[in-house]
C-alpha cells in the first residue's frame, strides 16, 4: 500500500513541471501553437517557436520570452537544417499548417490546392517529426495537431478531412515506431483564434454564441485550452499513442459550422 501511495505522490499535479525542460513549437506565434507554447513557458520550460521568418520584438513584445528560429515545414531540407540547429530537446509540438481555405475542392480542374494542403499538414508533420525524433532525450514527446473534422466530414473539406486523417494515423504509427519517445496527436473543435479571421466580428461572435449555447462545456475554446492539453500530453509519462479530442463536447451534438 505505502508503495503504490508513494507512486501516486509522484505523479501529482507537481508532475506538470517542464522545468529544466526544453519545448519547440512549430508554429508557435500564433493561434493554437502560441497557446502551447505559453503553457509550456509557464510550465518552467525553455521555448523555441519555429515559423517561416523572424518577427521583430517591436512588433510582438508577447514573443521575448521565446527563441525564434526559421523553418518551412514545406522544405524538408530546411526542416532538418533547423532542427540540426536547434540541437537537444524534449518536446516537439507540431501546429503549422496551411492557410485557411487554401486547399481547393476535390472537382478543382487541378489538384494545386490538396497538394498544397498535404504538403503542409500531412508531409510537413511527417518532416517534423522524422527531423526531430534524433535529436529528442530520453523522456522525449512529439505533439501533433488535428481538427475535428477528421470524424466529422464536410462538403468542401475532402483534403482537409485527407490529412487530418493521415496526421491521425502517422500519431499511431510513430509511437511504435519511435518508442519509448511518446507520440500523441491533439484534435480540437471550435477555438476561437485568427483562423477566423476573414469573419466580421458580427459573424465571429454569433459563431462562438451558438458554441455557447449548444456546446456542453458552454464556452468557446481557447488556445489555453489547447496549451493545457498539450502540457499534459508532455509531461504524463504513460500516455502514448492517442487522440486527445478537446472540443468541449462538440461531437455530441448536431454541428453548428
Amino acid at each position: 500500500m505505502s508503495t503504490a501511495l508513494n507512486d501516486l505522490d509522484s505523479s501529482s499535479p507537481a508532475a506538470l513541471s517542464l522545468a529544466g525542460k526544453k519545448v519547440v513549437v512549430v508554429g508557435g506565434k500564433t493561434g493554437i501553437g502560441l497557446g502551447i507554447a505559453h503553457a509550456a513557458f509557464a510550465a518552467g520550460a525553455s521555448v523555441t517557436v519555429a515559423s517561416r521568418r523572424i518577427t521583430s520584438l517591436e512588433d510582438r513584445p508577447d514573443l521575448a520570452n521565446y527563441e525564434q528560429i526559421i523553418l518551412d515545414v514545406r522544405d524538408e531540407a530546411a526542416v532538418q537544417k533547423a532542427f540540426d540547429a536547434i540541437g537537444p530537446f524534449d518536446h516537439l509540438a507540431v501546429t503549422a499548417g496551411p492557410e485557411f481555405g487554401s486547399w481547393g475542392n476535390f472537382m478543382d480542374a487541378d489538384m494545386r490546392g490538396v497538394r498544397n494542403y498535404l504538403d503542409g499538414k500531412f508531409f510537413g508533420s511527417w518532416a517534423c517529426a522524422r527531423h526531430a525524433a534524433p535529436h529528442l532525450r530520453t523522456g522525449g514527446s512529439i505533439t501533433l495537431l488535428t481538427g475535428g473534422l477528421a470524424v466529422r466530414p464536410k462538403i468542401g473539406f475532402s483534403a482537409v478531412l485527407a490529412a487530418f486523417s493521415a496526421v491521425e494515423s502517422l500519431s499511431g504509427s510513430l509511437a511504435l515506431e519511435l518508442s519509448p519517445t511518446r507520440v500523441n496527436t491533439i484534435r480540437p473543435g471550435f477555438v476561437d483564434t485568427d483562423l477566423w479571421k476573414d469573419f466580421s466580428n458580427d459573424e465571429r461572435n454569433a459563431l462562438k454564441e451558438k458554441v455557447r449555447s449548444s456546446f456542453p462545456a458552454r464556452h468557446a475554446g481557447t488556445i489555453g485550452d489547447i496549451g493545457h492539453a498539450a502540457l499534459f500530453l508532455m509531461t504524463n509519462p504513460y500516455v502514448t499513442g492517442i487522440v486527445m479530442e478537446v472540443s468541449g463536447g462538440e461531437n455530441l451534438v448536431p454541428s453548428v459550422f
